[in-house]
């Protein structure tokens, strides 16, 4: 049964009297309305070989509700291009559904198609190897080879050869055995059939924190798809994670390198998700074959041994998303040196390249390039820095030395192009709106992009070159961003803008780029409901180095379709504003946030866009955190507020998240990246306490919803519970929700679901 047909909950919260009961039943079919609008996870697109143009390929998702996974499909079309002004996207009748695949990545030439299927338990990984019309090879790897492949957007690698006969990958490495006992132990180990024996847990191994509990290291292998031959990438030390595998182009002879990048791991692994802070490097391999009888190439016997392993990134602190250009002459990376020197989770990005050799002898002393130095601080309307969370496996133009690529632009996601040769740097979208653009993939010299807003449901759009550096786009119709006429119908009732907000009190030692304007976007009615305004939502994103843009969000695009002006604040410290302003925030957390989005919402305030009777807050993790400290520091402020893992307590968090090293960043500056210790100091704890929510909150009487992941790593449920009862303690309204499956993110679909339909609910409770 389809999730999404799925009704009102039978069985509604005791406490709900006849009238709320209605509402709850209202709201949640509403908010169904909003889920199952389907999201674009990756494109393709494919020669088709017979010159009448391309083939493209979507992978897209949905939450299944009553499965609470997320369902996906694969959707196809055909693009005919016919004048410049006009293209047609002949869509396939219906989607086909990826049942039980973990990824899919084709070939460079578009012929092959790998499906992964990751085990649920301890049975093999399987290969499937698909040409246009059937399945041509089938490889069962097992557990004793290796676990479940990486496929999680970070550590993922998965590379096709030039000549599409080997595929590089990153997959968990083999478990380690472990001890068995019988009346004690019993040397050897022993088999599962034996009645009188239980294996034991052996030496625990350390993971990298949040949404990688349990996942074993991250190691290198090769498949061979005509054989099905595996083989571990030897002469990486054990110490080093890696992931986000290519090949290199080919060289002469028989051989070729695999690039890929690595992470260090001597001491403890510090959570990984999120956090790009943590040192890394560009790492090559040397991989050699050789003629089979068959005439076919093969991997060499002990072929990885023969050649060490070349770090080509030595002099700069972080190198990540290789690419290397058409020719194979630039590898080209992106850098977040400015997160891992500062300690900041995430900072300001840079560009680089290496001139790759082309006699294919490598040393660790390749000169780095500068593409894209990160920017400290951007005049008006200019370029400032780049902020990208991908890179498309094939970002080139056919020029061969031009990158497509979407980065983060102050409140909005733009896509830009880059010239590796010269570093020109132009914004190739739209600057007319505000919408948000994200490149999806290239067709030729051509972009397929998703442009949406706050109150625009996302659009597909073709991009093409009319003259130098000018682009234009054409609306493609698509049957994968449907959605009911009453969602339609609600979005068409609303408007958005981004505002500009002076810096309040900005001091003379402020950097230049700390004292510039920081923005909001701001979601209302087009008209204002008898009169008056309607309640305000200050919505508060987490990081606190990350941003809100103007992509549509289905949750928020529901806080706003029942009634609520939404006022999202990018606050000092948010990336896309330039290094100076994001770097001002560490060290005054707690003060210089705080006083961002109280100067906010004053600013709405006095434009008469919002009530001062009416106002709620919500947050996540640092948005959390910024919203405890704003119904203790400002407690008649807010009518109700609501925290998803929010960070309460500094010092309970210290010692439990996977991120303890943020604790003293974010508390001390730059400075805390040296000083961090596992075992903070009294005066170190003292001043955790004093950054902290918790110590507001004895001043705190707004009503709060808290919504807790149990399997939270990064922000453990023991902080926000002991904030919850202390509020209970001292008589505030509190309602708690834990999920008991979910980590930070609370992203699981029902969760999800369920969390923002009480959020609804809770703020309708005292602001209609």
């Amino acid at each position: 049964m389809d999730g999404s047909k799925a009704g009102p909950p039978k069985e509604m919260p005791s406490e709900l009297d006849a009238t709320t009961d209605e509402e709850y039943a209202s709201k949640s079919n509403l908010l169904q309305e909003f889920i199952k609008i389907s999201n674009i996870d990756k494109a393709w697109t494919f020669n088709s070989g017979d010159g009448m143009g391309t083939q493209t390929m979507f992978s897209i998702s949905q939450p299944n509700l009553l499965a609470n996974k997320k369902r996906k499909f694969m959707l196809s079309a055909a693009i005919s291009k016919g004048n410049k002004n006009s293209v047609t996207f002949q869509w396939s009748p219906f989607p086909v559904e990826m049942t039980g695949a973990s990824t899919i990545v084709p070939s460079p030439s578009g012929s092959k198609l790998l499906v992964v299927r990751n085990p649920e338990n301890e049975s093999p990984t399987q290969f499937e190897i698909w040409s246009q019309s059937q399945l041509e090879k089938e490889f069962h790897i097992p557990q004793t080879v290796h676990g479940s492949v990486y496929v999680d957007g970070w550590f993922e690698g998965i590379s096709w050869n030039s000549n599409e006969t080997f595929i590089a990958y990153v997959a968990e490495e083999p478990s380690p055995p472990k001890p068995t006992f019988s009346q004690g132990y019993k040397k050897g180990g022993s088999s599962d059939k034996d009645c009188d024996t239980w294996k034991g847990q052996g030496d625990w191994e350390e993971d990298w924190g949040e949404t990688y509990a349990g996942k074993r290291q991250p190691a290198l292998f090769v498949i061979n798809i005509n054989s099905g031959e595996v083989e571990a990438v030897k002469g990486i030390s054990k110490s080093l994670s890696v992931g986000q595998v290519v090949w290199a182009p080919s060289a002469e002879g028989l051989y070729q390198y695999l690039v890929f990048v690595g992470w260090s791991s001597n001491t403890r692994k510090l959570g990984i998700k999120y956090c790009y802070n943590r040192p890394c490097a560009l790492y090559a391999a040397r991989v050699l074959l050789h003629k089979s009888e068959a005439n076919e190439l093969e991997l060499k016997e002990n072929s990885f041994e023969d050649f060490p392993v070349v770090n080509l990134t030595q002099s700069i602190s972080s190198a990540f998303f290789p690419r290397f250009s058409p020719d194979g002459k630039v590898l080209v990376f992106l850098s977040a040196k400015c997160s891992v020197d500062s300690g900041a989770h995430s900072a300001t990005d840079s560009l680089h390249k290496i001139e790759w050799p082309t006699n294919g002898k490598l040393s660790p002393s390749e000169t780095i390039f500068d593409v894209i130095p990160a920017v400290l601080c951007a005049e008006d309307s200019c370029f400032p820095g780049l902020y990208c969370s991908s890179i498309l496996i094939n970002p080139w133009l056919s020029d061969g030395h031009t990158m497509i690529l979407s980065s983060i632009w102050c409140s909005s996601q733009v896509i830009i192009s880059v010239n590796v040769l010269s570093g020109e740097l132009l914004r190739i979208s739209p600057t007319e709106s505000n919408f948000s653009w994200n490149v999806l993939t290239l067709d030729g010299d051509n972009i397929i992009a998703v442009c949406s807003s706050p109150v625009d449901v996302p659009q597909i759009k073709y991009g093409y070159l009319v003259e130098k550096d000018i682009w234009s786009w054409l609306n493609v119709s698509s049957p994968i961003y449907r959605c009911s006429e009453k969602v339609r119908s609600l979005l068409s009732s609303l408007q958005f803008s981004i505002m500009k907000i002076p810096v309040k009190d900005a001091s003379a030692d402020m950097t230049k780029g700390a004292k510039k304007p920081f923005e909001a976007i701001f979601v209302s009615s087009k008209s204002k409901r008898d009169g008056a305004c309607d309640p305000l939502i200050v919505l508060l994103h987490g990081g606190p180095h990350s941003a809100w843009t103007t992509s549509f969000s289905k949750s928020s695009a529901f806080l706003s379709s029942i009634g609520y002006s939404l006022l999202i604040v990018n606050y000092r410290g948010s990336p896309g504003f330039g290094e100076e302003a994001l770097q001002s925030l560490p060290g005054n957390v707690g003060s210089q946030d705080v006083s961002d989005v109280l100067t906010a919402i004053d600013h709405v305030i006095d434009m008469g866009l919002a009530s001062p009777s009416k106002l709620t807050v919500l947050g996540g993790s640092h948005g959390g955190f910024l919203t405890t400290h704003l119904i203790g520091q400002a407690p008649d402020k807010f009518v109700a507020a609501a925290v998803r893992n929010p960070v309460c307590n500094l010092v309970l968090m210290v010692g439990t998240t996977d991120i303890p090293d943020w604790c003293y960043v974010e508390s001390y500056g730059s400075k805390g990246k040296n000083s961090f210790t596992e075992s903070p100091s009294p005066d170190e704890l003292t001043l955790f306490y004093s950054k902290s929510p918790i110590s507001h909150l004895s001043k705190v009487k707004t009503p709060t919803l808290f919504l807790l992941g149990a399997q939270d790593l990064r922000v453990p449920v023991s902080n926000g519970l002991q904030y919850a009862r202390a509020l209970k303690e001292k008589g505030v309204e509190t309602k708690v929700i834990v999920f008991p499956k979910d980590v930070h993110g609370i992203d699981r679909p029902q969760s999800d679901f369920e969390s923002f339909l009480n959020i609804g609910l809770w703020f309708n409770k005292y602001c209609k």
